[in-house]
């Protein structure tokens, strides 16, 4: 017990704010090195002494957050002697023999344009490891430069390190076109200490101020008001169309004279239409147990992708470190998996479901399951790399024993109460023990029609979001708009239940009772264009390649659309539940 709790505190300091340091005069400042990798491929990155660099006799590891680990950091102590306040002019890092093998690896690098991170006082200091130089058509000029000497500015007030960053302009790079091994390089670096009045609570600004990568995201109103204005006239659709529909339906259904309910029985009027299906409508579906998981998970993701807005707009973890991001994410999974037990159980109870236990052991899995795969592939791939991607083994340990002992556990609570708490169902009509024969209707009537539909316009209403969405996920740009994005997502559920709601009155209309799967599949469907723009993004606006980066950008994207199929789906479902409950309370039975 006394392990679980320390899981449980690791767990909930994983987002917490690092403690400020303050410096004595000639004290050493520890400046690790991190990683490496393609300047256009920033998922694919490897450890600084993955490359052919001074490197100390025995590496030193510094201990990382979840966060940190996830976002690809792998820290290692750095031979720069660095005493606060104390500058440095010209000192020798290493001399370096390099082979033939060493300098094609650094002329790979340079041509891909490697990038280094290097950390001081968690403040990253980045440059590149060499320069590319190209001009002429003809004839074509070609040449590759190793940095061999690093100067870091050094910002500090009083006794805090405020900011820092490097420059190679203080000497000549070293050619390597025509060179051979054995090819001896000395490496040096100098340090120079700057005062500045800023304080150390404001650094934050100076870090997101960072020229190396490109600037924040701007506010793009011109998107948003387009998707607000979509939703007016969808809602404006769904209020004022089909309330006119309903109001006539309701008169002419509701007959309270029984002179004019013999004559409409005789004229066939109550022979068609959605009250014919009264005594079926509440038909409970097929395979209730994955449905029942299905509409459990999407409701723990939607109170998820809430929760993780909501702390984006308090500010609780650094937005522009994606670790920090996906450790929230998997801590709030955890414990918010009572939520899909809960849902789960307590709908599969009122369907009159008998086996609970494999229904919270599927809605358990349901997710974690699909994840696990996705992420053992590209794990894999990734380690067959090298790169910083793949996971150690410590905190593959931690993200199971996270789901093990806190994930699992939670959803099996909430599965008994959902199921303790849950009463009847309580539908407005009786259903009849025989099902009524469903007539045939039109191809524009049929579930492809009604998914195309119903993925469409939930997609439309983010669409133009999702580029900037994935420029942050999959590139270099950072979104810090939460209040936009929050407006946005507010619009994605408003247009997802507005559509699944016409959708139903639609099917109800065509005397097809069978509106349960298909109102969850007809705005789930909106993950399959989702993925299509993914594969648009990938092949028209990134500059990703390679195996470890299409492994890694299709294996998760698939597992993003697939949780928009679940959240949207189960918010499709609840809503047209809601509306069927409506008009059959409102109409006068037999």
């Amino acid at each position: 017990m006394a392990a679980l709790w320390k899981l449980v505190a690791l767990a909930l300091s994983l987002a917490a704010h690092v403690m400020c340091v303050e410096y004595k005069h000639g004290q050493k400042v520890e400046l690790y090195v991190n990683k490496v990798g393609p300047y256009f491929n920033p998922h694919e990155t490897y450890h600084f002494y993955f490359l052919p660099v001074c490197t100390p006799e025995k590496i030193e590891h510094k201990s990382l957050t979840l966060g940190e680990v996830l976002d690809g950091d792998r820290m290692a102590l750095s031979l720069y002697n660095v005493a606060f306040k104390q500058n440095v002019v010209s000192e020798e890092l290493c001399q370096r023999e390099y082979s033939d093998t060493d300098l094609e690896i650094l002329r790979v690098a340079i041509e891909d344009l490697y990038y280094f991170e290097f950390v001081l006082d968690d403040i990253p200091i980045r440059g590149f490891i060499g320069q590319l130089e190209e001009g002429d058509f003809l004839p074509h000029h070609h040449s590759l430069y190793l940095w061999t000497h690093f100067h870091f500015y050094i910002l500090y007030n009083a006794n805090h390190v405020i900011y820092a960053n490097v420059s190679t302009k203080d000497s000549e790079p070293v050619l390597l076109d025509g060179v051979t091994g054995p090819f001896q390089v000395r490496f040096t670096y100098s340090i120079t200490w700057i005062p500045t009045n800023l304080k150390y609570e404001d650094r934050g600004q100076m870090i997101r101020d960072d020229a190396f990568f490109p600037k924040t995201l701007e506010i793009h109103w011109l998107s948003v008001i387009n998707s607000i204005i979509l939703v007016f006239l969808l809602l404006g659709f769904i209020i004022i169309i089909m309330m006119r529909v309903l109001k006539h339906d309701f008169k002419r259904y509701n007959l309270e004279d029984e002179e004019e309910e013999e004559d409409g029985e005789e004229m066939g009027v109550e022979d068609n239409g959605w009250k014919v299906i009264q005594t079926d409508v509440f038909r409970f579906p097929q395979v209730q147990t994955l449905f029942c998981a299905i509409l459990g998970v999407g409701s723990q993701f939607l109170a998820l992708a809430t929760g993780i807005l909501v702390m984006g707009l308090l500010g609780v973890f650094n937005v522009h470190r994606h670790g920090a991001i996906n450790s929230s994410a998997i801590v709030l999974y955890a414990f918010t998996s009572w939520i899909s037990g809960y849902v789960a159980g307590h709908m599969y109870k009122q369907m009159g479901g008998q086996n609970w236990v494999w229904n919270i052991n599927l809605t358990s899995f349901l997710f974690a399951g699909p994840f696990f795969l996705v992420w053992a592939t590209v794990n894999s791939v990734a380690w067959a790399y090298g790169a910083t991607l793949a996971l150690p083994w410590t905190t593959i340990v931690l993200l199971i024993a996270l789901w093990l002992f806190i994930g699992y556990p939670l959803t099996v609570l909430g599965g008994v109460l959902g199921k303790n708490w849950a009463g009847g169902f309580n539908a407005p009509c009786r259903t009849k023990n025989v099902a009524r024969e469903i007539p045939s209707v039109p191809w524009y009537r049929g579930v492809l029609a009604h998914c195309v539909v119903g993925g469409f316009l939930p997609f439309s209403a983010i669409s133009v979001e999702l580029y900037y969405i994935f420029s942050t996920l999959w590139g270099r740009d950072h979104y810090t708009l939460f209040g936009i994005l929050f407006i946005v997502y507010v619009i994605l559920l408003s247009v997802t239940a507005s559509v699944s709601v016409a959708l139903t009155f639609f099917q109800l209309s065509s005397e097809d009772y069978r509106w349960w799967w298909r109102s969850l599949f007809s705005a789930g469907s909106t993950g399959v264009f989702v993925m299509l723009y993914a594969v648009f993004y990938y092949v028209h606006r990134s500059s990703m390649s390679g195996v470890l980066q299409s492994v890694e950008f299709f294996g998760f994207m698939l597992l993003a659309c697939y949780v928009f199929f679940l959240l949207l789906g189960s918010v499709s479902f609840f809503a047209s539940l809601a509306f069927v409950r409506y008009i059959y309370l409102n109409l006068k039975m037999d």
